[in-house]
């Protein structure tokens, strides 16, 4: 007998295209589309297109970090709750950032930081370590080995921090998105036990320098 490979079926004819998520390109006039462009749109104009995936979209407000987060924060497949409380923390940044805008004097008012997407993505990144620690055992001893992290573990530790400190120590009258807030802004000034959490991860990996060379091992 020949030797059958499973396809992964789908509901499209193979002459069904691709959707376009990207606004520019409808936004471009048509003098300065390339020629391989116009032939695209000319194309699009009689081939049916497929629909797009639920995780695509082409709306200013969606943001792919945001997303993950509130993938991560999501319990029990809740989704419409996380989207909810991420909602309601970037609300509760806006509003405590703009009261403190109102009450500077002005020649501090340009410093203040008033767009809470900006404020997030900053936190997010003042959170990731640099450095993490690998278990390696060598000859029956178990090591704690410095090693450099990957861009998406580092984005995973921050993430996994800032939620497991906002669902771990925060007051029980105190609900999340405020708690959420108030690391984020915590975070973002460089302060915070989620930063304090970073250091100590960096002198625990300075401290084990000694034993970097078993990394290659």
């Amino acid at each position: 007998l020949c030797r059958l490979s499973q396809v992964r079926g789908s509901r499209y004819n193979p002459s069904f295209l691709e959707p376009e998520v990207n606004k520019e390109l409808y936004q471009k006039p048509w003098e300065e589309l390339s020629e391989e462009e116009r032939e695209k749109l000319e194309l699009k104009a009689v081939q049916p297109i497929k629909a797009a995936p639920p995780t695509v979209s082409s709306s200013v407000f969606s943001d792919p970090m945001i997303s993950k987060f509130t993938n991560m924060m999501m319990k029990d497949g809740n989704k419409v709750l996380a989207r909810s409380l991420m909602a309601q923390t970037l609300e509760a940044i806006k509003r405590k950032q703009l009261e403190k805008y109102h009450k500077a004097p002005e020649d501090e008012k340009e410093t203040i930081e008033c767009n809470p997407y900006v404020i997030f993505h900053q936190a997010l990144k003042n959170c990731q370590p640099i450095i993490g620690l690998s278990s390696i055992t060598k000859g029956g001893k178990t090591y704690q080995v410095p090693v450099p992290l990957k861009d998406n573990r580092k984005r995973f530790l921050a993430m996994k921090w800032l939620i497991t400190e906002c669902r771990e120590n925060k007051n029980r009258r105190m609900l999340m998105p405020e708690k959420l807030s108030q690391e984020l802004l915590q975070a973002f000034n460089n302060e915070g036990p989620i930063i304090k959490k970073k250091h100590v991860l960096h002198k625990m990996a300075e401290a084990n320098r000694a034993y970097a060379h078993f990394r290659w091992w």
